[in-house]
């Protein structure tokens, strides 16, 4: 990766432009590493490495989901070879409309404990977009993400972001002064829903809006054509000699200033729909019947009919409902149909559809399912365990209809017959954290990701150090303990074994114990030559908001007595929930004494065999405030049994504990 901390945004030159509290251009994005976590490819797990221009670690084709802030995903993106590869943006962002999205989360029992400090985000909103932002938080939001995505759209690449009428205006301003209203090409009304009875101020809302912007003035743009409805093509009752349906047209035209238009045909003088010329030839072809008084009509035929073209209302696609086969269980899922059409509309087979508010994974499933490549992504861990689940199903699908096809999984190659529903573009996908790192997935790769992120030349002979940064030697410090003076010792020690040695040195650490700082005051007073440096990488001003991913830890006391298993939960702590908030855990224990507020499930197996979870006892809260008992007692069974016992927070974040008993 290139450029890792400075991925320079053209500024916004539009009109008109929005003002709000605390505007501020994007000049400039922190890149920070993708850490891959996990990927789907049943037909090979060992597919050949990009070719140049796709991220580092990033395989050939593969659909990628990230985990991750956006605006972290996108910069990614942007240093990662995608500038201007984008051929279509969908986005359904958080609507500012006092809603809540993806899925409500907030702690149990926490309502009188009132908002926390930052950005005024209660722990729903800073996690799951839960959207009642004040204004000018949310316009900065939205401000920043669209000026990465245009960067990333190709040239003749669009976007449509789905909003309703509590900020559609503003938004569309927005979007005049990142893309230009010149660039703006349509605002589609989708008529989602029937209309609410006995509304006490206003009129029932059944509509939303999708402004559609391209990156240029020559976008893709090839929308379907739709089935006509039975009511019209009913009007084509008169029947040719050779029995073909068809109805008469009106001829004059609409609009009586056309003066090139005005001419008298068959003695009678109109403003017609076409010239005088085309009038001659639609009569020697038959194409013209006459009304009583002479007024030209055309015939048009019900089996000309290509198809209606496409218009702004979109009247014809319903919501999902609760028995539909793609529900996914998120209030603010859209249905297939609708990601098809503007899909269709906006790009080619073969083509890279981005959606970075990806929710329950219906952009991805859809151009999947259209032959594109997809990019989705985020922030809710729980939204990526949705659309990886849903995803996973569609390529086991896909493989299975190449196999009856007798390409035994292979994608269909240019000889192939054509086919109507195009072939999908990989039958493999890649999930990914960015600024979000799992230290206990592939433990070596951590340094390699704090590497990347700070811009460090590896050491390929050095015992000791691991490159440098600049004139500067590297060391660093194990990520599964914070620095110590142990640490700074040995290094120390290091040094005094080469004399020779003049550079000063910068140590990598993730946290470090707080003698440190007196300890590294001392030594760096009394060196004229190898002074030592720190960066801390969740607090350095420089490289620090390098967020380290941790998993959820608990204390749980599991014993016999007599012939019943007791369980009982003494304490729990979801790292995820308090880097998120930045909030140090002792304030978040003070906030949330309770440690249960931060559990929705425990689930427990009386003999768990270390791969099936059979669950023997499960207590989930009927309802939000209610929180988990804590305390359990099942039936042991015979002889020594192994439990464990499953805790999962608000966030799907989980922790097995076992014990032999």
């Amino acid at each position: 990766m290139t450029d890792q901390t400075n991925v320079k945004i053209a500024p916004a030159k539009g009109r008109p432009m929005l003002h709000w509290v605390g505007k501020r251009p994007l000049d400039y994005v922190t890149a920070f590493p993708a850490q891959l976590v996990e990927r789907f490819a049943p037909l090979d797990a060992r597919s050949p490495l990009p070719a140049s221009g796709e991220g580092p670690g990033v395989r050939a084709g593969d659909g990628l989901l990230f985990h991750g802030d956006n605006k972290d995903v996108l910069a990614w993106l942007l240093a990662n070879g995608y500038r201007g590869k984008i051929d279509l943006v969908y986005i359904d962002p958080p609507f500012d409309s006092g809603a809540d999205y993806i899925r409500r989360v907030s702690l149990r029992g926490t309502k009188d404990y009132g908002q926390l400090e930052g950005e005024n985000y209660s722990l729903g909103e800073q996690i799951q977009y839960t959207d009642i932002w004040a204004n000018d938080a949310y316009f900065q939001f939205i401000y920043e993400r669209l000026l990465l995505m245009k960067e990333l759209l190709s040239s003749s690449g669009t976007l449509w972001m789905h909003c309703d009428y509590h900020k559609g205006h503003y938004l569309k301003c927005i979007c005049d002064e990142v893309f230009s209203p010149e660039n703006f090409i349509t605002e589609v009304i989708w008529n989602r829903a029937a209309p609410r009875g006995n509304v006490k101020r206003g009129l029932s809302v059944a509509h939303d809006n999708i402004l559609v912007y391209g990156k240029s003035q020559e976008p893709t743009w090839h929308p379907p054509l739709l089935d006509y409805s039975e009511e019209y093509k009913s009007r084509f009752t008169q029947k040719d000699s050779d029995g073909r349906l068809y109805a008469l047209d009106n001829m004059i035209s609409p609009n009586p200033d056309r003066p090139n238009l005005d001419y008298v045909w068959k003695g009678v003088r109109k403003v017609w729909r076409v010239t005088k010329e085309r009038m001659a030839e639609l009569e020697e072809e038959g194409r013209l019947e006459y009304t009583s008084t002479g007024v030209a009509r055309y015939k048009r035929y019900l089996d000309e009919l290509e198809g209606k073209p496409l218009t702004t209302l979109w009247d014809d696609i319903f919501p999902v409902n609760s028995q539909a086969s793609e529900r996914e269980d998120y209030p603010t899922q859209k249905p297939e149909a609708l990601i098809d059409r503007i899909v269709q509309t906006s790009s080619n087979t073969g083509d890279t559809v981005l959606d970075c508010f990806v929710g329950s994974g219906t952009t991805a499933a859809v151009a999947q399912k259209l032959g594109r490549r997809w990019i989705a992504a985020d922030i809710n861990k729980g939204a990526i365990q949705t659309t990886s689940k849903r995803l996973q199903a569609i390529l086991h699908e896909q493989i299975q209809a190449q196999k009856q096809k007798g390409l035994q999984g292979r994608l269909p190659l240019d000889g192939d017959a054509a086919e109507v529903t195009p072939p999908p573009a990989s039958l493999a996908f890649s999930v990914y954290r960015v600024n979000d790192y799992d230290l206990t997935i592939q433990h070596n790769e951590a340094i390699n990701l704090a590497v990347e992120h700070i811009g460090i030349d590896r050491a390929k002979t050095d015992a000791f150090f691991d490159g440098t940064l600049g004139k500067k030697l590297v060391k660093i410090v194990p990520f599964n303990h914070p620095l110590t003076p142990l640490d700074l010792q040995l290094l120390k020690d290091e040094l005094a074994a080469r004399p020779q040695e003049d550079r000063d040195v910068v140590v990598v650490c993730l946290g470090k114990e707080l003698v440190v700082d007196a300890w590294l005051e001392d030594y760096n007073k009394h060196r004229p030559v190898n002074k030592i440096e720190i960066i801390e990488l969740r607090t350095d001003q420089k490289y620090g908001k390098f967020f380290v991913h941790q998993p959820a830890q608990a204390e749980v006391d599991i014993r016999r007595e007599n012939d019943k298993i007791v369980v009982e939960i003494q304490d729990f702590i979801s790292p995820t929930i308090v880097e998120r908030l930045e909030i140090d855990t002792p304030l978040l224990k003070a906030r949330i004494p309770d440690w249960r507020a931060m559990v929705d499930v425990v689930l427990i197996d009386a003999d768990y065999d270390g791969e099936v979870f059979n669950i023997a006892l499960s207590d989930v809260p009927e309802k939000k405030d209610d929180m988990v008992a804590g305390c359990y007692e099942l039936p042991a069974p015979e002889g020594q049994a192994r439990v464990g016992v499953k805790i999962i927070d608000m966030l799907g974040e989980e922790v097995i504990v076992v014990k032999e008993v």
